[in-house]
């Protein structure tokens, strides 16, 4: 049977050439992505350990969050390193400074380094044992006092600045004007991953990013002899009970691994986001497979009764045609591997691209990626090639004796069964679905949307022919081409529903996404008109919270009414992170029109107003006392004094901004609205308020329209990567088009060599096939949508 399976290989190696193609390219797409974030894991990694003290000493946060930014960082007092240093086991320690949100102006006016791709300040020293920051030689020196800095390779660069130039550096707290001293690398690879980075003296960065007397870490330096966990536990005697609280103290290595799993933990989102197209590719190849196996059965019905009528088991007929699968499955995954460095170098060289300078390394291929590919790669080629498998070992031994062996087709019955209870089960989900609010009415919709897509999978042997009979009737009206292409996708009813299948999965996904964009951009423009009374909008253009003084700044420009700030800052509630909204009570409802239930909006001077979905979600009732617990271990307890209709703009927890400042929340605002005066000209006015902030481009002040637009613009973005992903699965539908009618053309030879023989033209004949792929994909699309 070994010899069997190998000599049917090579006879039939072209037309498994598409089978294969598919595995290749799913399995590429895991294998991919899984090679693409172990490189930047690695890379990071190996960065981080090269910058770690021996010991490390940072604050102690209550929890971790990626809901939102923190707009300050959490520090402790720098008068601890002084204690530090008095430890036996410690040569010396210092205190840095490092916060985000600290942006190089260039000279056209705009934020120099990768949009979107943090800014830090920090601060410097010349020691290389507790410094990660290392000066280019004949590159200047570190900033020694107020109005110096120094700037990394890549934004020097980037910005095209050099020792000695004057540049403006915006802050948290406002601009500010500095010399440069000096440029410097991010440990041995000079960067890190496109963030910019400014140094300033440790006096300087203490005013600027966090407060005098103040430091974010504290490295540390052992004496000879003296082990990193010694040093550690040498360290911790000194601290307080108090401050064993609020104070975490690492040992170098603890601290890398730490870093380094802040980083595995975000480039798994990116892991699970890729793998989820990649698994839909493999599901649609799945098809492709099926097909293909399915028609070499079908074409070697002689050749495998003849294998009965000698002696062959059932049980060995289907492990031949599995071992086939097997055999395209491995060489499938082998390739996908391979496929897959090439994928991943164009990951990484994208990313550098678009302005993400990612430190150098070579890509790191885990025994992992290799066992995963591998098990992808056999058990989707095996699972599609087992149906007609079972189905090659039910012909009978005596069909070897006839001239032409049809497989029995099975009846349908069972698939209308199946799909008209996978039908009414999805539908009853669906309306369950839509009357449930939040996530729970959306796994509903997901659960029945997946059904019904099952349903049409399972139906669609029994609409085929039917629906294409309709669909090709302008087709029949071609001539005797069109006919013999409408009749010949009508005659397999389950090769041809199988194949559109694959395009379908595709497209039904495309349009369901066009439809929830098409939706959420609606909902979107409707909430912004229906609530927005503001005329501008001030907001950040690097996710950070900005000074007060832009309030300000704007409220002094003439013609500008009624200014209002809005905070945010993550907190937790009940052990979940949420995001606690922060308003001015006297103002709000002149640039938002919110529409309160129980309450009104005066109750965020001394408790929170909450939306209505989150009120009922979280089963809470009027007067109830929610505490929240923020990063830096202040808390804050108010209870719930309205409920509001959630909308785009404001929802969850809200309280007033001086409640958040209170609680030691940074007396940052995340976006200013502002009204026009009666009588004054919107043009004028937006275009004073932009000369007035023109010193912060970190800001940008839009009107409605504008301000719609861009919110709108951000679902395009994202509708825009996912259709770029789906693309991959739409390829894999068309190959197995193509793939299918190959096939189906040299099982039909004798047909069509009798076509040729009463008259029929070359030209007539490919029209046919192309009208045959034609109505194919029409019926796949059509299923879809």
């Amino acid at each position: 049977m070994l010899r069997f399976i190998r000599r049917n290989l090579a006879a039939h190696k072209i037309r498994l050439v598409l089978s294969a193609l598919a595995v290749v390219l799913g399995v590429a797409f895991v294998a991919g992505t899984f090679i693409f974030t172990d490189t930047l894991s690695k890379t990071f990694d190996d960065l981080f350990a090269q910058t770690t003290s021996d010991v490390e000493i940072t604050p102690q946060q209550a929890f971790t969050t990626n809901r939102a930014p923190r707009d300050r960082d959490i520090s402790i007092p720098a008068s601890l390193v002084d204690r530090v240093e008095k430890s036996p086991e410690v040569e010396r320690a210092a205190g840095f400074v490092q916060a985000d949100g600290v942006y190089v102006i260039g000279d056209d006016g705009k934020v120099v380094g990768t949009p979107g791709a943090p800014a830090f300040g920090t601060s410097w020293s010349d020691d290389e044992e507790l410094s990660p920051y290392r000066l280019v030689p004949g590159e200047g020196k570190g900033p020694t006092g107020s109005g110096q800095v120094a700037i990394d390779t890549q934004t020097a660069e980037s910005g095209g600045l050099a020792v000695g130039d004057t540049i403006k550096i915006v802050t948290p707290r406002g601009p500010s004007q500095a010399k440069v001293t000096g440029s410097f690398r991010f440990g041995a690879s000079g960067n890190l991953a496109g963030a910019s980075l400014t140094a300033f003296d440790l006096l300087t960065a203490q005013k600027l990013l966090l407060a005098p007397g103040q430091v974010s870490a504290i490295s540390v330096k052992s004496k000879a002899g003296f082990t990193q966990d010694q040093t550690k536990a040498s360290i911790e005697k000194t601290l307080t009970p108090s401050e064993r609280k609020t104070v975490k103290v690492q040992t170098g290595k603890e601290a890398a691994d730490d870093q380094a799993a802040t980083i595995a933990e975000a480039l798994s989102f990116v892991n699970i986001f890729l793998l989820v197209f990649a698994i839909l590719a493999l599901i649609v190849g799945s098809f492709i497979i099926l097909n293909t196996f399915s028609m070499l059965v079908a074409q070697r019905s002689r050749e495998l009764a003849l294998l009965r009528a000698l002696g062959a088991s059932r049980r060995q007929v289907t492990g031949a045609v599995l071992g086939e699968a097997v055999v395209v499955g491995i060489v499938g995954a082998i390739a996908g591997i391979g496929l897959g460095l090439v994928l991943a170098l164009g990951l990484k060289q994208l990313i550098s691209t678009l302005g993400g300078d990612l430190p150098t390394g070579s890509l790191v291929v885990q025994p992992r990626t290799v066992i995963v590919a591998l098990i992808v790669g056999l058990f989707v080629t095996v699972a599609a090639a087992y149906i007609p498998a079972r189905r090659a070992s039910r012909i009978p031994p005596v069909a070897a004796m006839r001239a032409e062996v049809a497989l029995p087709q099975r009846s349908l019955r069972n698939r209308v069964i199946i799909g008209l209870v996978l039908l009414v089960v999805g539908v009853i989900s669906l309306f369950i679905g839509v009357g449930q609010p939040g996530a729970k009415g959306a796994t509903y919709v997901g659960a029945g949307s997946a059904l019904l897509l099952f349903t049409v999978i399972v139906l669609s042997p029994v609409i085929a022919s039917p629906v294409i009979g309709f669909l090709g009737f302008p087709i029949r009206r071609r001539g005797i081409a069109g006919r013999i292409a409408v009749n010949n996708a009508q005659r397999n009813r389950r090769r041809t529903a199988s194949t559109a299948s694959a395009l379908m999965i595709g497209l039904a996904l495309v349009g369901a996404m066009s439809i929830l964009g098409a939706s959420t951009k609606a909902s979107t423009s409707a909430s912004v008109e229906g609530v927005l009374r503001a005329d501008f909008i001030v907001t950040s253009t690097t996710f950070r919270g900005f000074s007060p003084v832009v309030a300000e700044d704007v409220k002094a420009v003439p013609g500008v009414g009624v200014v209002s700030p809005i905070r945010s800052a993550p907190g937790q509630i009940n052990k979940r992170v949420e995001v606690v909204g922060g308003i001015d009570p006297a103002t709000v409802l002149q640039v938002l029109d919110l529409d309160f239930q129980q309450g009104s909006v005066a109750g965020a001077k001394n408790g929170f107003i909450v939306d209505d979905e989150t009120f009922s979600s979280n089963n809470l009732t009027i007067g109830q006392s929610i505490r929240v617990l923020f990063a830096d271990g202040n808390t804050l307890k108010l209870p719930v004094t309205a409920t509001f209709a959630r909308d785009g703009l404001l929802s969850g927890y809200v309280t007033s901004n001086a409640n958040l400042v209170k609680a030691g929340q940074p007396d940052l605002d995340s976006a200013v609205y502002a009204t026009l005066d009666k009588g004054a000209d919107p043009v004028t006015v937006k275009a004073n308020i932009d000369k007035a902030l023109a010193d912060l481009p970190t800001v940008v002040v839009k009107d409605q329209s504008e301000y719609k637009a861009s919110v709108v613009g951000q679902v395009d973005q994202i509708l825009a990567i996912i259709y770029a992903l789906l693309g991959l699965a739409i390829i894999i539908s068309i190959l197995g088009i193509v793939n299918t009618l190959a096939l189906s053309v040299v099982e039909r030879t004798r047909e069509i060599g009798l076509l040729r023989a009463v008259g029929m033209s070359r030209k007539q004949m490919k029209s046919s096939i192309r009208w045959e792929s034609m109505v194919i994909a029409v019926f796949g699309a059509l299923l879809g949508l």
